[in-house]
């Protein structure tokens, strides 16, 4: 009977547990977690021995096994027929490599390099030499080193003038993700700009049709989960610049001096400078014309005369067109020869020569 029960039990012995009658076993003891920072490396240890009664085929697989039952184990890297399958798995590509050269000669531990946030979780080495099979499963868990981030850099991007869009940048070259920016001001009423747009991931701040009222000092923090960084700014909103156009003055000197007058045909028009002294007063009798009751020449006018001259009522105003084309009745016409004398003796006298373009009849330029 006793050589019965030890018979019963050799049998359901190798029928439960096949690969205990026979030699294959994983022989690495050790700590079933490792805890390691992004970035560096670490080796998974999975040493077996083998025995005679193993004939089969030497199947070697390293899986990352899913912490979802409703998910597949990923397979990342694989040993079989004498040949190591190294890039299997995408994520892994170029990271992840057999410890051994020859992993038949019973190390079947595999080193990864580059370690990343999504390199976390349980690993398995299974070692299958038929009939024997064993496995051995191993949690990794990779630490992220979160830095805070650096001192920000502040800066307006563009002109800073009114009326335009100004543009306020902030942002730190180094630091942990995810980052976000803040932006306040710290000067006058403390507020923000009405028309501003703050956006905290890119770290813009952007201040539409800016007042000279936007002018301040500026605050932007730099904040992640570990710590924040400030930088400051000093805004200058300078007053718009308007670049005086000439041509528009021509036109409204045009506009205002007779346009209609046939006198202005010659395209010249006289101003009397007023910082120009008078000429000295000299006898002319050759050319002189009668103005209302008294008779004067130009040339013989006197520096007192001259001032009576400029201050008398009907030369007071700019004439309308009808008054150049009509002269009033009390006011004799000048000789033919007095339009032939009025412009050198007026540029004598310090007058300006100003162009002015000819006309029609109708007023248009031509």
């Amino acid at each position: 009977s006793t050589l019965l029960l030890s018979f019963l039990y050799l049998c359901a012995h190798d029928f439960f547990f096949p690969g205990l009658a026979f030699g294959l076993d994983i022989t690495t003891t050790g700590p079933s977690s490792i805890e390691k920072a992004s970035g560096q490396s670490v080796k998974l240890e999975c040493q077996f021995t083998l025995a005679p009664e193993d004939t089969g085929p030497l199947d070697i697989e390293w899986s990352l096994m899913a912490s979802d039952n409703q998910q597949e184990d990923k397979v990342v890297i694989l040993y079989s027929g004498d040949r190591a399958y190294e890039d299997y798995y995408e994520p892994m590509r170029g990271r992840v490599h057999f410890n051994s050269a020859d992993p038949k000669t019973g190390d079947a531990s595999i080193n990864l390099t580059g370690l990343k946030s999504s390199d976390s979780g349980t690993y398995q080495c299974k070692v299958k030499k038929a009939p024997g099979i064993r496995s051995r499963k191993m949690l990794l868990i990779v630490m992220v080193k979160i830095v805070k981030p650096s001192k920000p850099r502040c800066y307006a991007d563009g002109p800073t003038e009114e009326g335009k869009d100004i543009v306020l940048k902030c942002s730190s070259s180094d630091g942990t993700q995810p980052m976000k920016y803040f932006w306040e001001k710290t000067s006058d009423n403390k507020l923000l700009p009405a028309s501003s747009l703050m956006d905290p991931v890119s770290g813009t701040i952007n201040v539409k049709n800016a007042s000279a009222s936007a002018s301040g000092t500026y605050i932007c923090t730099a904040k992640n989960s570990v710590g924040s960084e400030q930088c400051v700014l000093h805004l200058n909103v300078t007053p718009r610049k308007y670049p005086a156009d000439i041509s528009s003055l021509s036109n409204v000197c045009v506009a205002l001096f007779a346009p209609h007058s046939k006198k202005f045909k010659s395209g010249i028009l006289f101003f009397l400078r007023e910082d120009v002294p008078p000429p000295k007063s000299r006898v002319s009798t050759a050319h002189s014309f009668t103005m209302g009751s008294q008779r004067s020449s130009l040339g013989s006018m006197s520096p007192s005369n001259l001032h009576e001259y400029s201050l008398k009522p009907q030369y007071n105003k700019i004439p309308s067109s009808e008054e150049y084309e009509k002269p009033p009745s009390h006011v004799p016409l000048p000789p033919p020869n007095a339009a032939k004398m009025a412009g050198p003796n007026l540029s004598r006298m310090g007058a300006v020569p100003v162009m002015i373009p000819a006309q029609n009849k109708d007023g248009s330029i031509v």
